[in-house]
């Protein structure tokens, strides 16, 4: 019978990674779709009042994609971390502004920015774990897998 070895280290990445997906996939997701259906992106920004509406479109896209990917990549995490904070903090004046409204609209867009606050919080634990240093990903692994031990 053969025995396949693991090592709790790489046991340990798989959470890791997974974390890192699920905690950007508001944003990945959000980007491909505007990819995907650029011209309701457009209209998007411009029922926003952001001009011009396709450089804004062109950059939210960007900076929603480059961040995920800096985030799951593990490629300057807190840069990443960094840019989707300051894309989700502008959307709660822009785009969720409860307080300029009414009724079932001012409780729904008061929900989402409640929920943006929660995820700008999950981003900056985010970057607070990243580091510069090099190496810093395998430490963050071997005390991870540590603890599974």
């Amino acid at each position: 019978m053969t025995t396949i070895q693991v090592e709790p280290q790489a046991l340990a990445s798989w959470p890791l990674l997974l974390a890192r997906i699920a905690l950007t996939f508001p944003f990945w997701e959000s980007a491909v779709d505007k990819l995907l259906h650029f011209q309701g992106a457009v209209a998007e920004m411009t029922h926003f009042g952001l001009q011009p509406p396709t450089l804004v479109a062109i950059a939210v896209i960007v900076v929603q994609l480059l961040g995920s990917i800096l985030i799951i990549a593990r490629l300057y995490p807190w840069l990443g971390a960094g840019a989707l904070i300051v894309f989700t903090t502008l959307t709660i004046p822009i785009v969720h502004h409860f307080w300029n409204l009414q009724g079932i609209e001012r409780l729904d867009a008061l929900h989402m920015a409640t929920e943006h606050v929660g995820l700008i919080g999950a981003l900056i634990l985010s970057a607070m774990n990243a580091t510069t240093a090099r190496g810093a990903p395998a430490r963050y692994e071997a005390a991870a897998a540590a603890r599974l031990r």
